[in-house]
């Protein structure tokens, strides 16, 4: 594929997981791409890795300027940087709120800053977020998390307003529980991480996990210029559980 030929994206988060695999898609498709991330050594063969603390806006701004400046501007950015937490209202330190909020909701607004004046000369200007079922769904003991990424569905539709006159389309993909190595890690840590994966897989209509893979091709579709027309949309990619309520038996 070449729909993104000529085109250059900036992936944050780009190191591992739905950010490498979004990166892995785009590039795959034509683009030229930079993953920006606290360690880009995980950044794919072939893709530019910078590193870059999305809280620290020197750095955010030091790494977009050097992508566009090597890959020759800025068509796409895909804000996927961000960081999970568990417990409810009562169980995360302020400090932990703050930080959670910090990486999640203004990594986004630094990197977009960052971008914009990049964007702004694009002809094929587009910005994904990357979102959660956490945004739409009650989830139990992801009240920090699920509170962090309401932010970012609203500031998404928020952004798309604001800039859709400049040309620049704005949208987000809602995962649901993606196989990352985050959710690998929560996994290892639980009392029976078998049990607690059939858990997960239970709560999704289909049965099992979504794929990072899965989750980059919506990014893709979604900053492409195929989809044109789609602005202010978040597109779930969570195995029917936002929309379906199957019965049971």
């Amino acid at each position: 594929m070449s729909e993104f030929a000529g085109l250059a994206a900036v992936v944050t988060g780009g190191g591992s997981g739905i950010g490498r695999a979004a990166a892995e898609e785009l590039a795959s498709r034509g683009a030229a791409v930079a993953c920006l991330d606290l360690d880009p050594s995980g950044a794919p063969a072939g893709v530019l890795g910078l590193e870059c603390d999305v809280t620290d806006p020197a750095a955010v701004t030091g790494a977009v300027d050097e992508a566009a400046r090597r890959l020759g501007g800025v068509d796409v950015l895909v804000n996927n940087a961000g960081i999970g937490a568990q417990g409810t209202v009562e169980a995360n330190s302020y400090a932990e709120w703050n930080r959670v909020f910090d990486v999640n909701v203004l990594g986004i607004v630094r990197t977009t800053r960052a971008c914009l004046p990049h964007l702004r000369r694009s002809s094929s200007a587009a910005i994904v977020n990357t979102c959660s079922i956490a945004a739409t769904a009650g989830l139990p003991d992801r009240a920090l998390y699920s509170a962090s990424k309401g932010a970012v569905l609203s500031l998404t539709r928020a952004m798309a307003a604001d800039h859709l006159a400049e040309g620049i389309r704005v949208n987000c993909v809602n995962p649901g529980t993606a196989d990352t190595p985050w959710v690998r890690r929560l996994l290892s840590a639980a009392e029976d991480p078998e049990a607690e994966l059939r858990a997960l897989r239970a709560r999704q209509p289909t049965g099992r996990l979504v794929s990072a893979a899965e989750v980059a091709a919506a990014i893709a579709y979604l900053a492409g210029p195929s989809a044109g027309a789609t602005t202010g949309t978040s597109l779930a990619v969570d195995g029917g559980m936002h929309g379906l309520r199957l019965r049971k038996g």
